[in-house]
Protein backbone atom coordinates (compact mmCIF):
# COMPACT_ATOMS: atom_id res chain seq x y z
CA UNK A 1 0.00 0.00 0.00
CA UNK A 2 0.99 3.47 -0.69
CA UNK A 3 2.08 6.04 2.08
CA UNK A 4 5.00 7.24 4.79
CA UNK A 5 6.97 4.11 5.48
CA UNK A 6 6.93 3.68 9.33
CA UNK A 7 9.66 0.78 8.83
CA UNK A 8 10.55 -1.09 12.42
CA UNK A 9 8.65 2.17 14.58
CA UNK A 10 7.26 0.90 17.57
CA UNK A 11 3.32 2.55 17.18
CA UNK A 12 0.84 2.14 19.69
CA UNK A 13 -2.51 2.74 19.07
CA UNK A 14 -5.04 2.95 22.22
CA UNK A 15 -8.55 1.42 21.56
CA UNK A 16 -7.15 -0.52 18.76
CA UNK A 17 -9.40 -3.35 18.98
CA UNK A 18 -12.06 -2.30 17.33
CA UNK A 19 -13.12 -0.03 15.37
CA UNK A 20 -11.45 3.46 14.15
CA UNK A 21 -8.34 2.06 16.52
CA UNK A 22 -8.26 -1.44 14.86
CA UNK A 23 -7.82 0.40 10.89
CA UNK A 24 -5.13 2.80 12.19
CA UNK A 25 -3.14 -0.23 13.99
CA UNK A 26 -3.59 -2.50 10.72
CA UNK A 27 -2.69 0.70 8.15
CA UNK A 28 0.75 1.07 10.26
CA UNK A 29 1.53 -2.81 10.40
CA UNK A 30 0.99 -2.63 6.31
CA UNK A 31 3.68 0.46 6.53
CA UNK A 32 6.11 -2.23 8.84
CA UNK A 33 5.55 -0.64 12.28
CA UNK A 34 6.13 -2.22 15.00
CA UNK A 35 2.71 -1.96 16.30
CA UNK A 36 0.75 -2.51 19.99
CA UNK A 37 -2.43 -3.49 19.77
CA UNK A 38 -4.17 -1.82 23.26
CA UNK A 39 -7.76 -2.85 24.52
CA UNK A 40 -9.33 -2.53 27.97
CA UNK A 41 -12.24 -5.59 27.84
CA UNK A 42 -11.96 -6.76 24.39
CA UNK A 43 -9.06 -9.71 24.35
CA UNK A 44 -10.28 -11.63 21.82
CA UNK A 45 -10.59 -8.33 19.21
CA UNK A 46 -7.32 -7.60 20.22
CA UNK A 47 -5.88 -10.65 19.83
CA UNK A 48 -7.32 -10.98 16.53
CA UNK A 49 -6.22 -7.74 15.43
CA UNK A 50 -2.72 -8.72 16.33
CA UNK A 51 -2.87 -12.13 13.83
CA UNK A 52 -3.93 -9.73 11.36
CA UNK A 53 -1.06 -7.14 11.88
CA UNK A 54 1.12 -10.17 11.41
CA UNK A 55 -0.31 -11.04 8.41
CA UNK A 56 -0.33 -7.47 6.53
CA UNK A 57 3.61 -7.23 7.51
CA UNK A 58 3.95 -5.68 10.98
CA UNK A 59 7.52 -7.61 11.73
CA UNK A 60 6.65 -7.22 15.65
CA UNK A 61 3.08 -7.14 17.27
CA UNK A 62 2.05 -7.05 21.43
CA UNK A 63 -1.79 -7.47 22.58
CA UNK A 64 -1.59 -4.89 25.79
CA UNK A 65 -4.40 -4.62 28.36
CA UNK A 66 -4.68 -0.93 30.51
CA UNK A 67 -7.40 1.33 31.73
CA UNK A 68 -5.97 4.07 29.95
CA UNK A 69 -8.06 6.18 32.49
CA UNK A 70 -5.47 5.35 35.12
CA UNK A 71 -1.78 6.57 35.43
CA UNK A 72 -1.01 2.94 37.19
CA UNK A 73 -2.27 1.03 34.70
CA UNK A 74 -0.92 3.06 32.02
CA UNK A 75 2.71 3.38 32.99
CA UNK A 76 2.18 -0.92 32.87
CA UNK A 77 0.90 -0.11 29.80
CA UNK A 78 3.85 1.48 28.26
CA UNK A 79 6.13 -0.71 30.69
CA UNK A 80 5.04 -3.86 28.66
CA UNK A 81 5.30 -2.36 25.50
CA UNK A 82 8.96 -0.98 26.37
CA UNK A 83 9.60 -4.45 27.33
CA UNK A 84 8.16 -6.49 24.34
CA UNK A 85 8.75 -4.09 21.44
CA UNK A 86 10.59 -0.99 22.35
CA UNK A 87 9.74 2.39 23.09
CA UNK A 88 7.01 4.01 21.83
CA UNK A 89 7.78 6.40 18.64
CA UNK A 90 4.36 6.88 17.42
CA UNK A 91 1.31 7.64 19.74
CA UNK A 92 -1.87 7.58 18.50
CA UNK A 93 -4.59 8.60 21.08
CA UNK A 94 -7.77 7.13 20.13
CA UNK A 95 -10.01 6.14 23.00
CA UNK A 96 -13.06 7.85 23.89
CA UNK A 97 -16.53 7.48 25.06
CA UNK A 98 -19.57 9.43 24.55
CA UNK A 99 -22.66 9.85 26.15
CA UNK A 100 -25.34 11.21 23.71
CA UNK A 101 -28.04 11.98 26.44
CA UNK A 102 -29.37 15.41 27.22
CA UNK A 103 -27.01 17.36 29.60
CA UNK A 104 -29.30 17.77 32.30
CA UNK A 105 -30.43 14.12 31.93
CA UNK A 106 -25.94 12.73 32.84
CA UNK A 107 -25.24 11.49 36.18
CA UNK A 108 -21.76 12.74 37.83
CA UNK A 109 -20.32 8.81 36.96
CA UNK A 110 -21.18 9.17 32.90
CA UNK A 111 -19.56 13.08 32.64
CA UNK A 112 -16.30 11.65 34.67
CA UNK A 113 -16.32 8.55 32.25
CA UNK A 114 -16.59 10.98 29.37
CA UNK A 115 -13.94 13.67 30.51
CA UNK A 116 -11.41 10.75 31.74
CA UNK A 117 -11.47 8.33 28.36
CA UNK A 118 -11.08 11.53 26.32
CA UNK A 119 -8.91 13.86 28.08
CA UNK A 120 -7.24 12.13 31.04
CA UNK A 121 -6.36 9.36 28.89
CA UNK A 122 -4.44 11.56 26.02
CA UNK A 123 -2.77 13.57 28.61
CA UNK A 124 -1.78 10.29 30.51
CA UNK A 125 -0.48 8.13 27.70
CA UNK A 126 0.90 11.65 26.01
CA UNK A 127 3.00 12.47 29.55
CA UNK A 128 3.88 8.22 29.53
CA UNK A 129 5.27 8.36 26.42
CA UNK A 130 6.70 12.21 26.11
CA UNK A 131 10.36 10.72 28.29
CA UNK A 132 11.18 7.88 25.60
CA UNK A 133 10.76 10.49 22.69
CA UNK A 134 12.93 12.86 23.85
CA UNK A 135 15.62 10.79 24.66
CA UNK A 136 15.90 9.78 21.39
CA UNK A 137 14.92 13.00 19.46
CA UNK A 138 11.75 11.27 18.03
CA UNK A 139 8.12 10.77 18.23
CA UNK A 140 4.97 11.33 16.60
CA UNK A 141 1.62 11.69 18.95
CA UNK A 142 -1.90 12.20 17.04
CA UNK A 143 -5.13 12.63 18.93
CA UNK A 144 -7.95 11.94 17.43
CA UNK A 145 -10.82 14.61 18.05
CA UNK A 146 -14.02 15.88 16.80
CA UNK A 147 -14.87 17.81 13.61
CA UNK A 148 -15.96 21.41 14.92
CA UNK A 149 -15.22 21.15 19.06
CA UNK A 150 -12.45 24.23 17.96
CA UNK A 151 -15.44 26.19 17.12
CA UNK A 152 -17.27 26.02 19.85
CA UNK A 153 -19.78 23.39 18.98
CA UNK A 154 -23.04 23.78 21.61
CA UNK A 155 -25.70 21.10 22.08
CA UNK A 156 -27.46 19.99 24.57
CA UNK A 157 -26.93 16.40 24.28
CA UNK A 158 -23.60 14.69 24.09
CA UNK A 159 -22.13 18.24 26.12
CA UNK A 160 -19.68 16.51 27.59
CA UNK A 161 -18.45 15.04 25.04
CA UNK A 162 -17.85 18.03 23.02
CA UNK A 163 -15.87 19.93 25.86
CA UNK A 164 -13.53 17.28 26.36
CA UNK A 165 -12.57 16.88 22.90
CA UNK A 166 -12.21 20.91 22.83
CA UNK A 167 -10.00 20.35 25.79
CA UNK A 168 -8.12 17.35 23.51
CA UNK A 169 -7.28 20.08 20.93
CA UNK A 170 -6.30 23.03 23.78
CA UNK A 171 -3.79 20.24 24.63
CA UNK A 172 -2.53 19.07 21.15
CA UNK A 173 -1.51 22.61 20.84
CA UNK A 174 0.05 23.14 24.40
CA UNK A 175 1.81 19.99 24.11
CA UNK A 176 3.07 21.09 20.14
CA UNK A 177 4.74 24.06 21.10
CA UNK A 178 6.09 22.19 24.40
CA UNK A 179 7.75 20.01 22.35
CA UNK A 180 8.92 21.93 19.15
CA UNK A 181 12.31 21.94 19.94
CA UNK A 182 12.59 17.79 20.78
CA UNK A 183 11.88 16.14 17.59
CA UNK A 184 8.12 15.23 18.32
CA UNK A 185 5.34 16.30 16.47
CA UNK A 186 2.29 16.76 17.88
CA UNK A 187 -1.04 16.80 15.74
CA UNK A 188 -4.83 15.98 15.72
CA UNK A 189 -7.81 14.63 13.32
CA UNK A 190 -11.08 15.09 13.92
CA UNK A 191 -13.87 13.40 12.22
CA UNK A 192 -17.65 13.93 12.29
CA UNK A 193 -19.27 10.47 11.54
CA UNK A 194 -17.54 7.60 10.67
CA UNK A 195 -18.72 4.49 9.36
CA UNK A 196 -19.18 2.71 12.56
CA UNK A 197 -21.26 5.44 14.46
CA UNK A 198 -24.11 4.37 16.33
CA UNK A 199 -26.26 6.79 14.70
CA UNK A 200 -26.16 8.85 11.92
CA UNK A 201 -28.03 12.25 11.49
CA UNK A 202 -30.78 12.71 8.64
CA UNK A 203 -28.33 14.45 6.16
CA UNK A 204 -24.68 13.85 6.19
CA UNK A 205 -21.92 16.05 3.90
CA UNK A 206 -21.43 13.72 0.56
CA UNK A 207 -24.19 11.43 1.66
CA UNK A 208 -21.89 9.04 3.46
CA UNK A 209 -20.44 9.12 6.75
CA UNK A 210 -16.20 9.44 6.95
CA UNK A 211 -14.58 5.56 6.21
CA UNK A 212 -12.02 4.72 8.03
CA UNK A 213 -9.54 5.20 5.31
CA UNK A 214 -10.46 8.67 5.10
CA UNK A 215 -10.05 9.15 8.84
CA UNK A 216 -6.83 7.13 8.60
CA UNK A 217 -5.09 8.57 5.99
CA UNK A 218 -4.33 12.24 8.00
CA UNK A 219 -3.49 9.86 11.01
CA UNK A 220 -0.37 8.47 8.98
CA UNK A 221 0.61 11.85 7.39
CA UNK A 222 1.21 13.22 10.96
CA UNK A 223 3.05 9.88 11.74
CA UNK A 224 5.54 10.19 8.55
CA UNK A 225 8.85 10.39 9.92
CA UNK A 226 9.08 12.87 7.16
CA UNK A 227 6.58 15.70 8.51
CA UNK A 228 8.75 16.87 10.57
CA UNK A 229 7.56 20.51 10.64
CA UNK A 230 3.70 20.13 10.93
CA UNK A 231 3.22 20.04 14.40
CA UNK A 232 -0.22 21.39 16.25
CA UNK A 233 -2.40 21.10 13.77
CA UNK A 234 -5.61 19.74 13.22
CA UNK A 235 -7.31 18.30 10.47
CA UNK A 236 -11.14 17.84 10.43
CA UNK A 237 -12.63 14.97 8.54
CA UNK A 238 -16.39 15.93 8.25
CA UNK A 239 -16.63 16.24 4.24
CA UNK A 240 -17.58 19.91 4.58
CA UNK A 241 -19.67 19.88 7.30
CA UNK A 242 -20.81 23.22 9.30
CA UNK A 243 -23.08 22.65 12.10
CA UNK A 244 -26.19 25.45 12.22
CA UNK A 245 -25.27 26.46 15.85
CA UNK A 246 -21.70 27.36 15.19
Amino acid sequence: MDGPELDGRTVLVTGSGRGLGRAIALAAAERGARVAVHYHTSADAAAAVAETADERGAPATATVQADVTDPDSVDGLFATIESELGPVECLVNNVGDFAPDHWADIDVDTWQRVFDTNLTATWLCAKRALPAMRDRAFGRIVNVGYASAEKGLVNPKNFPYFAAKAGVLMFTRMLAADTQDDGITVNAVSPYVVENSAEFPDELPRGRPASFDDVTRPILFFLDPANEYVSGENIEVDGGWLPENV
